[in-house]
């Protein structure tokens, strides 16, 4: 069951709109840093959506809540890569996972705006849902301290897996954050499961956007 009660936020215009040549760059400031992302229309991962702000700022305005230097993070679904690059400013050691067709785009990203930071070296690597986890991230050697998880439930058929794959990653000890953006009743339905799984919480809710961001942690039996 969902607990505490979400504070109300806003999803800051963080980004800085430039003269470019390049329709598919978007400038955001996050940490003091200027992140450089480079879309790709042909994917669905391959654009911000709204979730990656909501928790980017989150992260950024809640570091001693969520303190994440030196800290041990996986983000599923990283899409462009933007949080991926926020939590890497923030000191953590990341691997950022997508589908291997976002993942020329996603490597780009990360290593174009985290090659000049004094910060653990980020890792790029494919993780499609539910398929062959305990071969490509074995739990004797992969335990990690924050999953991160950004508008990874809409109309898709990989619900199960995705939530098999949350699973399988949130071990005792380990910090799920989710941010979505809640446009179906099947966004809502997911919620219930994660809910009836996980210990979750609310932490923020973004009205203007449709963004909730839940915190879920490992029932203890």
């Amino acid at each position: 069951s969902l607990t505490g009660s979400p504070v109300t936020l806003k999803i800051l215009q963080n980004w800085v709109p430039r003269v470019s040549h390049y329709f598919d760059k978007e400038h955001y400031t996050y940490v003091g840093h200027q992140i450089v992302i480079q879309e790709s229309i042909e994917h669905f991962g391959a654009v911000v959506w709204p979730g990656a702000l909501a928790l980017s700022q989150y992260l950024e305005s809640n570091q001693e809540q969520f303190n994440l230097k030196d800290k041990k993070v996986l983000e599923i679904g990283a899409g462009t890569g933007l949080l991926s690059i926020v939590a890497c400013i923030l000191g953590a050691h990341v691997t950022a996972t997508d589908l291997p067709e976002v993942l020329e785009n996603l490597s780009y990203n990360i290593s174009r705006n985290t090659q000049n930071l004094n910060t653990h070296k980020p890792e790029v690597r494919k993780l499609v849902w539910g398929e062959g986890l305990n071969e490509d991230f074995p739990v004797s050697t992969y335990h990690y301290d924050f999953v991160l998880a950004t508008d990874v439930v809409y109309h898709h058929g990989a619900l199960d897996p995705l939530l098999a794959t949350m699973v399988y990653f949130c071990k005792p000890g380990t910090v799920l954050l989710w941010a979505n953006k809640f446009r179906f009743s099947t966004d809502y339905e997911f919620l219930e499961k994660v809910s009836n799984i996980f210990n979750t919480t609310i932490l923020a809710e973004f009205p203007e956007s449709n963004v909730k961001l839940l915190k879920a942690t490992v029932r203890k039996n």
